[in-house]
């Protein structure tokens, strides 16, 4: 995309002098100094605290030309500058790009040499200058950070003088301030360098905590790991901050994780940040950890001050903790100090659901706060309902069903099971009643059936606080009942509760579905048969050689659909070709598999029609699905449609994924990957509104034949059911 730059002459008409003012807007003055190949790149500089137009805070774009104006007068009328402004280019706080010396020879960069492996390039001979116009206090917003990155991108690519792909700051092996707070930005692979992913405005007191962690611990605390130094928080930043305070406790060697030990070692301490005044470095990882949680903390790291405290004090309350009683206080401190140097957040994200978050808030309260559950850490508090929640949720279900305190552990075993079945199927009151119905809002909106149509029905948050057995509490159950093909009674049964808490939910219900690697022979259909199943999934083709280690043998044999169909079955066909990993996964990957497994579909003489799904078989995530996924999905539909679309296509995997490529990309179907409940997309989200399969548990149902047991949905996908012997 070609870049805009405005010409000298658009902040030389601010120039008073004629003279001096046609000077300013004729072309730049080429240098004297014939050695000029910006091969390094570009240095970044800012105006720092030297004198600006107006207030000083660059408010309109006449400011700005006004500003570059001065700086001209101020380099051309000297003689250190060869008459003519220092730097190449100028960006401005409202995005826009200004020339200064252009593509010729500047002087900004202060004198000396760049070593790059073996080579010594000027400072000046050998890289652009570019000069934001902000003062050392101010921060830079999006409009002047892609205003840069278009700029290096031309200067790498267009500019008939092309740069290198270094990008340093002026305080580069120098002694200035300069570029102030631009200083995070000064790198490769930073939000202004082209070749790197966009990622958005930094945040300077992140930056700040990132240079004094490294800085303190680096070479000092044994073991500890450098994060990166990028005002972008993240887990290398908090796991930093975490070998930081395990060093102030005595921890050593300290590792990247807060564990029993260090929580242990802030529990004996017994100290909070307000009482640390005489250990400026735990109180500077207490100011960092705010920082990077997103509250404001002092900008001195070192000191605790009235708003490090207020911050303090309104986490306390995000999270739905008591800070006025100091015994109480102190007594969470060591949860609260965990949760500061974890990524968890307890503000409301972007996305996240207020009802949930008083959910979140509940169960901090009472049961971490209240009962003290000694396996229960501190549940986010974002509105997001993720695997750190239902881990929580499923402790705190476990102490309302009376499992002993010290044996709770968030885990939705035979102990948990056996107590669902023999405590919560009956009338439930107070904390029980509350949880069952916070699961339903946590698996809200269902679907209802609305004449020949399913639509979407939320659980009403009126509901959450009431024992009342309301109308809309049993329409919401009964509907979730049937949509998930479980008896409807509106009751909250094992089956119910199974369901609403873990994704495969009850895994001993019936089921007519089922799917497996290994061939269908007349005897194994027949046994199938007996066993209740209808339906079996079979794989249209294996990628791995028979010689390969990880052969499966897993491929539908010649003549094999018809056996299935013999024996009083029908079959759903799968194709899947690696996909566990988030590489196997990409357009042409798609588009490659979608036209082999309409080749293998018609050899097997499988109808057309006939939905195919398409396997996505480990817990991507949402930027996964983004990145990869959903070009995965698109080459599929591509490449079934360059055929003439004779094939449908559905997807396998979870929750989300099949929520997502079904809604986002048209899949047909999901085959949901249910008894991999503990994946996080399997988890806050509900069924998809076009599952057809729900996979719930894998078992031997022979020795050495595994088969999974799937739940087949009424008037779903019918899978073949005769195949097509005209082609």
């Amino acid at each position: 995309m070609p870049v805009t730059i405005h010409r000298r002459a658009t902040w030389a008409v601010h120039i008073a002098d004629p003279t001096w003012r046609a000077r300013a807007a004729a072309a730049p003055r080429p240098s004297a100094n014939p050695e000029w190949n910006p091969v390094g790149g570009v240095f970044i500089h800012h105006r720092g605290p030297g004198p600006v137009i107006g207030n000083g805070d660059y408010d309109t774009e006449v400011e700005c030309q006004m500003d570059i104006a001065a700086v001209y007068l101020d380099h051309a009328q000297g003689t250190e500058f060869e008459g003519d402004i220092a730097y190449n280019f100028f960006v401005c706080p409202h995005g826009n790009i200004y020339e200064g010396r252009g593509y010729e020879r500047g002087e900004a960069n202060s004198p000396g040499y760049v070593t790059r492996g073996t080579e010594s390039i000027g400072r000046n001979a050998g890289f652009y200058s570019i000069c934001a116009l902000m003062n050392s206090n101010h921060t830079a917003r999006e409009p002047l950070l892609r205003a840069y990155r278009d700029l290096i991108r031309h200067l790498r690519e267009e500019a008939p003088r092309r740069a290198g792909t270094m990008i340093l700051p002026h305080s580069h092996e120098h002694d200035t301030e300069c570029p102030g707070n631009l200083l995070m930005y000064a790198r490769q692979g930073s939000t202004i360098d082209p070749a790197a992913a966009w990622a958005g405005p930094g945040d300077i007191y992140v930056f700040a905590a990132q240079r004094w962690v490294n800085k303190t611990y680096a070479g000092v605390a044994p073991g500890y790991l450098r994060c990166p130094e990028s005002g972008y928080t993240g887990w290398s930043t908090v796991l930093s901050l975490t070998q930081g305070l395990q060093h102030e406790l005595g921890i050593s060697p300290t590792v990247q994780n807060f564990g029993s030990g260090t929580f242990n070692a802030v529990k004996a301490r017994d100290k909070l940040p307000y009482q640390e005044i005489h250990q400026p470095n735990l109180t500077a990882i207490w100011n960092s950890a705010l920082w990077c949680k997103g509250y404001w903390a002092s900008p001195s790291l070192t000191s605790w001050t009235e708003g490090s405290e207020d911050s303090f004090k309104a986490l306390y309350a995000d999270a739905g903790l008591p800070y006025d009683d100091l015994a109480q206080r102190h007594r969470v401190w060591p949860h609260v100090a965990r949760a500061l140097l974890r990524m968890d957040q307890f503000r409301r994200v972007p996305g996240g659901d207020a009802e949930i978050q008083r959910i979140q808030r509940r169960l901090n309260s009472r049961y971490v706060a209240g009962i003290g559950i000694p396996a229960m850490i501190l549940v986010p508090c974002d509105g997001v309902y993720s695997r750190d929640v239902q881990q929580g949720f499923m402790m705190s279900l476990q102490f309302e069903l009376k499992l002993d305190i010290n044996t709770i552990n968030g885990y939705f075993g035979p102990a948990t099971q056996a107590a669902l079945r023999e405590r919560a199927s009956g009338p439930l009151t107070g904390d029980l009643r509350y949880l069952f119905r916070s699961a339903c809002y946590f698996n809200s909106p269902t679907r209802m059936r609305d004449g020949r149509v399913l639509v979407p029905l939320s659980y009403l948050p009126s509901d959450l606080g009431t024992d009342t057995e309301t109308e809309t509490h049993l329409q919401w159950v009964r509907s979730f009942q049937d949509f998930t093909q479980l008896t409807i009674n509106g009751s909250n049964d094992y089956p119910t509760w199974a369901q609403l808490l873990v994704s495969c939910g009850d895994t001993t219900r019936p089921a007519t579905g089922c799917d497996c690697i290994t061939e269908i022979t007349a005897e194994r259909g027949r046994q199938l048969v007996a066993a209740g199943y209808q339906i079996v999934g079979r794989y249209l083709d294996e990628h791995l050689a028979p010689d390969d280690p990880y052969f499966l043998n897993k491929a539908l044999k010649p003549g094999e659909p018809q056996t299935i169909l013999d024996a009083g079955l029908r079959f759903f066909p799968i194709f899947q070709w690696n996909g566990t990993q988030l590489f196997n996964f990409d357009y042409g990957r798609g588009n490659e598999q979608a036209r082999k497994a309409h080749e293998k579909a018609v050899g097997f003489g499988i109808p057309a029609n006939t939905c195919i799904y398409f396997a996505v078989d480990y817990d991507a995530m949402d930027s996964e699905i983004d990145s990869n996924i959903k070009p995965y999905f698109e080459g599929v539909k591509a490449g079934l449609a360059a055929l003439g679309n004779r094939y449908t296509f559905g997807v396998y995997g979870s929750r989300n994924v099949c929520i997502r490529v079904s809604r986002e990309v048209g899949a047909r179907w999901s085959l949901v990957s249910g008894m991999s409940w503990g994946f996080s997309g399997n988890l806050g989200f509900p069924m998809p509104e076009n599952w057809s399969f729900n996979q719930i548990r894998e078992y031997e149902f022979q020795p050495g034949w595994g088969l999974d047991h799937d739940v087949w949905r009424y008037a779903a996908d019918p899978g073949v059911s005769a195949l097509d012997t005209g082609q």
